[in-house]
C-alpha cells in the first residue's frame, strides 16, 4: 500500500495557529463509519451522539515545557534542545539544532548554569541522549526555563501554555498533547457523566514518532516509534464491563486508541492491567479488537494518523469527510476542528 494513497490538499490558511477561546466552541464533524454518511456540528453536541453505558478514554498524559534554549559552555554557540523521553535517571533522549554542533562530551549551560547537560550519546535524525546536572528539582528547573513544545506547523506564540493541556492532563511525560482531548472542558465532561457516560482514563506519553514525517514509499516498511502506555487495572475491569453490557467503547485521540488496540489485541479483546512500550502501527486492513469509535482531530495529509483513522472509517470515505472539510473551510491541525467517526 503506497503512503502516496493518503495524501490530500491542504491549503495552508486551515492550520489553526491559535486556540479557539471556548474549547467546546469548534467545529464537530460526524462520520457514520458505515454508510459513510457526514454531519456537520458543534463540538458542544459531542453529548447528543454518546450513549448512557458507553465509556470515553481519555489519555491523561501531561505535556513538559521540554522545550529548551541554552547555549555550548565552550563556545557560546546558541543550541535548542527538545526533550522526548526519559531514560535512567537525569539522561534524556532529545532532539537537538543544531545537532552537528552537539558530539559527545558537549556541555550545554541553559538559564545561566541553573542547568547543564552533557551530551552522553549520539542518535540518528538529530537525536542526542543528554545527561542532566542541577540543583534542585528538575520539573520545578523544566517549569521555570523551558517552553511549551507546540508542533512545527504553529508559528504563532502561545500566551496561554495550559492551552496545549487537556482540563485532565496528570501524568508528566509527553513531548506533545493529545490534541483530540483539548476539545473538552470540565463541564463537558460532567455534563456527560450525568447522563450516564462512563469516563475512563489511560496514559500514552506521545514522544518522537509524533515529529518523523512517514519516510518510506510503502506503508508496510514504516516502523514507528515505541511510546510507553499504562493501563490501570481499574480502567480494565471497566472497559471489560461497558463492553459485557453492550456499551461503545469511544477512544479520544489516537493515542488512546494505540494504547486500547495494544492491549486487547494481546488478549483476544479483553483489556487487563497492563504497561510497557508500544509501536503498534495501525492502517488499513487493520481489524480493531478494543475500540468502537474514536473521537479526533484532523492530521497531516499522508500521516500515520490519517492511516489510523482510515482503518477505522475506510480510506476513501476519510478522504472524502477530509476533501468536505477543505470545502467547508474546518480548521485543521492540533488547535483545530473535530472528527467523531461512529
Amino acid at each position: 500500500m503506497k503512503v502516496e494513497l493518503f495524501d490530500f490538499h491542504l491549503p495552508e490558511e486551515l492550520i489553526a495557529q491559535t486556540p479557539l477561546e471556548d474549547r467546546t466552541s469548534s467545529r464537530l464533524m460526524v462520520v457514520n463509519k458505515k454508510t459513510g454518511d457526514l454531519e456537520h456540528r458543534s463540538f458542544k453536541d459531542i453529548i447528543e451522539y454518546i450513549n448512557p453505558g458507553d465509556c470515553l478514554v481519555l489519555n491523561d498524559t501531561r505535556v513538559l515545557p521540554a522545550r529548551l534554549y541554552g547555549e555550548k559552555e565552550d563556545t557560546g554557540a546558541h543550541i535548542e534542545v527538545l526533550l522526548l523521553k526519559q531514560q535512567d535517571g537525569d539522561k534524556w533522549e532529545s532532539l537537538v539544532k543544531p545537532a552537528k554542533r552537539v558530539k559527545v562530551g558537549t556541555v550545554i549551560s541553559f538559564g545561566d548554569g541553573h542547568l547543564k547537560a552533557v551530551c552522553v550519546q549520539e542518535l540518528e535524525h538529530g537525536g542526542r541522549v543528554l545527561d542532566f546536572q542541577y540543583d534542585g528539582i528538575f520539573y520545578e528547573i523544566l517549569e521555570e526555563l523551558g517552553e511549551m513544545p507546540l508542533p512545527p506547523y504553529i508559528k504563532e506564540k502561545l500566551d496561554d501554555q495550559d492551552r496545549y493541556q487537556t482540563v485532565y492532563a496528570k501524568e508528566r511525560g509527553s513531548a506533545a498533547a493529545p490534541t483530540a482531548g483539548l476539545h473538552f472542558t470540565e463541564e463537558l465532561l460532567d455534563s456527560l457523566e450525568k447522563k450516564g457516560v462512563h469516563i475512563a482514563f489511560i496514559t500514552l506519553h506521545v514522544g518522537l514518532g509524533t515529529f518523523r514525517p512517514v519516510s518510506v514509499d510503502d506503508v508496510d516498511s514504516h516502523e514507528m516509534h515505541a511510546e510507553f502506555y499504562q493501563l490501570t487495572k481499574g480502567t480494565a475491569d471497566l472497559l471489560n464491563k461497558v463492553k459485557e453490557n453492550g456499551g461503545r467503547i469511544i477512544s479520544v485521540g489516537t493515542t488512546s486508541t494505540r494504547t486500547l488496540e495494544t492491549i486487547a489485541a494481546a488478549h483476544d479483546g479483553v483489556f487487563k492491567e497492563q504497561n510497557g512500550w508500544t509501536n503498534i502501527f495501525i492502517y488499513p486492513g487493520y481489524e480493531f479488537k478494543g475500540i468502537d469509535g474514536m473521537i479526533t482531530n484532523f492530521h497531516l495529509p499522508k500521516s500515520t494518523l490519517i492511516m489510523l483513522v482510515s482503518a477505522l472509517a475506510g480510506r476513501d470515505e476519510i478522504l472524502h469527510a477530509y476533501k468536505t472539510a477543505v470545502e467547508m473551510r474546518y480548521r485543521f491541525f492540533s488547535f483545530g476542528d473535530a472528527m467523531f467517526i461512529c
